[in-house]
């Protein structure tokens, strides 16, 4: 398909006038006013935000919610779990890392493209842009809900560096095949391993910082290696519980145990594991009732009942409809807010408790009513669920639903190649020449008519008999505008202490 023939010539004109006009045409009166009203509410919230210094405002942790503080005593918390960790070291030299952990970098990536675990395209492809290259900086997520069964206290800095390389060690030598992970041997993914733990600096204020146990919190290496460490160290608490025909479940630092022994046996074997390792202390709580990351779970005269659990400091918040996005996102919210419901609800009366709460909080973020369908009873063919109380019809969706194989699952089930010697991640997507992406900036007014525009001047010009474009499928990629979060939260240090590149000390 050629872009200089004569059908181009007069259609990629065409496309550029259909752009230009939907950019010139002025917006309805209703959304100017409103985006003028936004834009004051904004500029007098970044004034008063300007005139008070000492508060501070963050987006709060697991929520899209802002937390307004006193910067004083959020400063005075940071340094408090700074020393109550031990984790942290000033770099008292006041010297920027950034060029020492560049060069360290370079000089690993170098190593693997002389092994040939690597080609020259990879090597370029994750060596850093140094034109865009930023240190790490310190910023704070404040929790305003937590309330847990068994958390494992400052998992991500509690891992000691040799203990968790250890770890890392026997876990590659008991699940590498040919002590290999794809085209890495494990002594190059423990050179890789400590690079990446002894290069953990990052900013904070205007000081340098290095992380000297565990790892950062927004790393997705530090995930995998804390996991790892947990592992080795869950062990004797699996085989506990399955020789008591008991369930044991871990999600990152959230433990949950069930139990039919007596109160003293198992305080026992929770300070016998406390005692296994310093390094993991526990926070424990038993109860016939918990909370397990976003679920209640009862036990109920001997059978577990679970249903959706609430933090009480949680707003009944969805996106809202009159949000800057494509209405196909708005038209899957109440859906997979159903889907939720539907798993982690395992009897008819909560599930309707839930329901009736979606259908309020989406009234409340302003979906109208008549959006709000029973699309989700049609696809499961289980209308009768909102006409009367089925048990029976509801149980088997449950169970549908509960067993349904995710996304990732499904593909891990179609993978042909092993995937400890063919890594997914490291495989090469290939290219689809029968699908073209068309990115966009999605706004309300007339730019939302683009996409449909868009289609229209595709098949005009390319969809016609014996044309090569019938064979392409088009995807429009929508891009949306900065949220309130960017306008309103500042994290980030001086741009010229993340990115100051001194003489390196090697």
């Amino acid at each position: 398909m050629s872009i200089t023939d004569e059908r181009a010539k007069q259609a990629f004109p065409e496309l550029e006038q259909m752009i230009h006009d939907l950019y010139s045409k002025p917006l309805p009166v209703k959304l100017y006013r409103r985006a003028r009203r936004e834009y004051r509410k904004v500029k007098r919230l970044q004034k008063l935000l300007n005139r008070l210094p000492d508060i501070i405002i963050r987006r709060i942790d697991k929520g899209e919610g802002f937390y307004f503080g006193n910067k004083s005593i959020m400063e005075y918390k940071t340094v408090e779990y700074m020393n109550k960790t031990e984790a942290y070291q000033e770099v008292t030299t006041g010297r920027c890392p950034l060029s020492d952990i560049l060069r360290s970098t370079e000089a690993v990536l170098d190593y693997l493209l002389k092994k040939k675990a690597i080609s020259k395209a990879q090597r370029d492809k994750l060596l850093s842009n140094v034109n865009t290259l930023e240190l790490a900086h310190l910023y704070t997520l404040p929790k305003v809900h937590k309330f847990i069964t068994g958390d494992v206290e400052n998992l991500y800095t509690m891992i000691p560096r040799e203990g968790g390389i250890n770890a890392l060690i026997r876990f590659l030598d008991k699940c590498s095949k040919y002590r290999k992970i794809g085209p890495f041997n494990i002594d190059m993914i423990l050179k890789m391993a400590r690079l990446i733990l002894d290069t953990n600096y990052f900013a904070y204020k205007n000081e340098y910082y290095h992380q000297k146990r565990g790892g950062a919190m927004g790393s997705v290496f530090t995930q995998v290696f804390a996991n790892i460490y947990m592992l080795e160290w869950e062990q004797d608490l699996i085989r506990y519980q399955a020789s008591k025909h008991e369930i044991y479940g871990r999600y990152v630092d959230d433990i949950f145990m069930t139990t039919n022994e007596p109160f003293e046996e198992l305080i026992k074997k929770l300070e016998e594991a406390q005692q296994k390792d310093n390094n993991i202390k526990i926070k424990s709580t038993i109860n016939d009732t918990f909370y397990f990351l976003d679920i209640t779970i009862t036990n109920a005269n001997g059978q577990l009942k679970t249903s959706i659990y609430h933090k009480p400091t949680a707003d009944p918040y969805f996106l809202p409809y009159t949000s800057d996005h494509p209405h196909r996102i708005h038209r899957n919210i109440p859906y997979t807010a159903l889907i939720r419901a539907a798993r982690l609800c395992n009897n008819l009366h909560d599930f309707h408790m839930e329901r009736l709460r979606i259908k309020v909080s989406l009234l409340l973020n302003n979906y109208p009513p008549k959006f709000i369908k029973n699309q989700f009873f049609q696809v499961n063919k289980a209308d009768i669920l909102i006409k009367r109380f089925d048990e029976k019809t509801y149980h088997q969706l449950h169970y549908k639903l509960l067993y349904q194989p995710s996304k990732h699952e499904l593909e891990l089930k179609a993978m042909k190649n092993d995937p400890v010697l063919f890594p997914p991640i490291l495989q090469q997507k290939p290219w689809n020449a029968r699908i073209m992406y068309v990115r966009h900036t999605f706004e309300s007014g007339p730019i939302s008519t683009f996409s449909r525009q868009f289609m229209t001047w595709w098949k005009n010009h390319y969809k016609y008999p014996e044309s090569l474009a019938n064979s392409i499928q088009i995807r429009l990629i929508p891009k949306t505008n900065r949220t309130l979060q960017n306008f309103l939260i500042r994290k980030k240090p001086r741009r010229q202490i993340l990115t100051k590149l001194e003489p390196t000390t090697q």
